[in-house]
């Protein structure tokens, strides 16, 4: 199978897309490429890899850690936002390796110190074995995230995970914060709200604008958190029938 990787830029990405949001007429692609542009020039890049009949497998997303939309400390290295191959039939053929390796490669020519990625076995973010397999270690962890990197400096200072727990009790009464490093983060914040006015509920949103907001985000996953009286309830975009669920468990403690 012929394969090529196509960089995504802020000239072609109507044509190329954004991989995990297609459509360019959605309102989440006009939110991520307008996110998109600004970070571009921070560093920040979007790889699809293809194969010869311009099907779209996979893609990834990184960015220089200083930039990096995630609660992490990791000077002069590169940070692997996202990293998604679609097809189940299309994994476990080290097709995600070669995304990960022309990040690994850009990194290099740009004389940093290493490259690091956050992984889980939850949901939302890649399994920790694919770096592992292309010679990542961990080297921190925070519940249920995995901080991996990859140095070829050896005198550089490993990669941190920043305590997100800190940050979460000033959140009280019901918060909603998000960045649109995601796509789909717009619908379902559009959906969580209408469900708070239905219900009453006095639910304030915050979206995130910069990359040292997000890192200081009160979630491991930086870019969305939904919080109730200093508690984090989740760390993913969810949807209204969830948003419900979430509302109706929250009621129940509080009449205990």
């Amino acid at each position: 199978m012929e394969l090529k990787i196509v960089e995504v830029t802020p000239e072609n990405v109507k044509l190329e897309t954004l991989f995990c949001i297609k459509d360019i007429t959605n309102p989440g692609f006009e939110n991520k490429r307008k996110w998109f542009e600004k970070r571009h020039k921070e560093g920040l890049r979007i790889k699809i890899l293809k194969d010869s009949d311009d099907k779209m497998i996979g893609f990834i997303e990184y960015v220089p850690a200083s930039y990096a939309w995630r609660p992490v400390e990791a000077a002069n290295f590169m940070f692997i936002h996202c990293m998604y191959v679609y097809s189940k039939k299309d994994r476990n053929q080290g097709l995600g390796s070669l995304l990960v390796t022309d990040a690994e490669k850009e990194a290099k020519a740009m004389n940093m110190s290493g490259i690091c990625v956050m992984s889980s076995k939850g949901a939302w973010i890649a399994n920790k074995g694919i770096f592992e397999k292309n010679g990542f270690t961990q080297v921190d962890q925070r519940g249920r995230f995995e901080l991996l990197s990859k140095k070829w400096d050896k005198q550089a200072q490993e990669p941190i995970l920043l305590d997100w727990t800190a940050e979460q009790k000033k959140y009280q009464g019901w918060h909603l914060l998000y960045a649109d490093q995601c796509p789909w983060h717009e619908k379902s914040v559009f959906d969580i709200l209408n469900v708070a006015m239905e219900q009453g509920i006095e639910l304030k949103v915050t979206k995130f604008k910069t990359p040292e907001a997000a890192k200081r985000a009160p979630s491991g996953y930086g870019v969305f958190s939904l919080l109730h009286e200093g508690k984090l309830l989740e760390d993913h975009y969810i949807s209204a029938t969830r948003f419900r669920n979430i509302l109706k468990k929250e009621m129940q403690l509080q009449k205990k």
